[in-house]
C-alpha cells in the first residue's frame, strides 16, 4: 500500500477521513511511501502551527512520534535518488497538457509505480486525476 504525505498526516490529525486512514493502517502488511514524506510532513507541521492549529510543543510530539514510527516501520520510505528524480523528470515533460502534476505529487507517483504498486492512496484530487498517467489507479477514503 502506497500513502502520500497527506494520507500519513491524516493517521496523525483528527480530520473527517483520519478514522478510515487509520484502518487501513491498522489493516496493511505494509504502508510505503517516498523519503519525500520526511520533508513534507514537517512542513505540514509547521504549516500547521504558523496557522495556530498547533502547538510548537504538540508539532515537536508529533515530529518526534512520527520518526519514532519511521524507526519502528510503520511507515516504510522509499529513497529519492538520482535515477528517481531523472524518471520523474522525464515523465513530467512529456505529460500531456491536460495532466496536472506538482513536483511533489510527481515524485510521489513515480515513486510508488517505480516499487510496484498500483494504488496510490491521497485525497489530493490532481494527484488522482494525474495517477493513471503514471499508470497508477487513485484512490480515496
Amino acid at each position: 500500500m502506497y500513502f502520500d504525505t497527506s494520507y500519513i498526516a491524516k493517521f496523525y490529525f483528527n480530520e473527517p477521513e483520519s478514522p478510515r486512514v487509520r484502518e487501513l493502517v491498522r489493516k496493511a502488511d505494509a504502508i510505503h511511501s517516498s523519503l519525500w514524506a520526511l520533508a513534507e510532513f514537517h512542513a505540514v507541521l509547521h504549516r500547521r502551527m504558523r496557522e495556530g492549529m498547533s502547538s510548537p510543543s504538540d508539532a515537536r510530539e508529533l515530529a518526534l512520534r512520527f520518526s519514532e514510527h519511521i524507526e519502528d516501520g510503520l511507515w516504510k520510505l522509499i529513497p529519492v535518488n538520482e535515477a528517481l528524480l531523472r524518471r520523474t523528470s522525464a515523465l513530467m515533460v512529456a505529460a500531456p497538457r491536460d495532466v496536472f502534476i506538482r513536483s511533489a505529487d510527481a515524485v510521489h507517483l513515480t515513486t510508488a509505480h517505480e516499487i510496484g504498486e498500483r494504488t496510490v492512496w491521497t485525497n489530493d484530487r490532481h494527484m488522482l486525476a494525474a495517477a493513471a498517467y503514471f499508470g497508477l489507479r487513485g484512490q480515496s477514503v
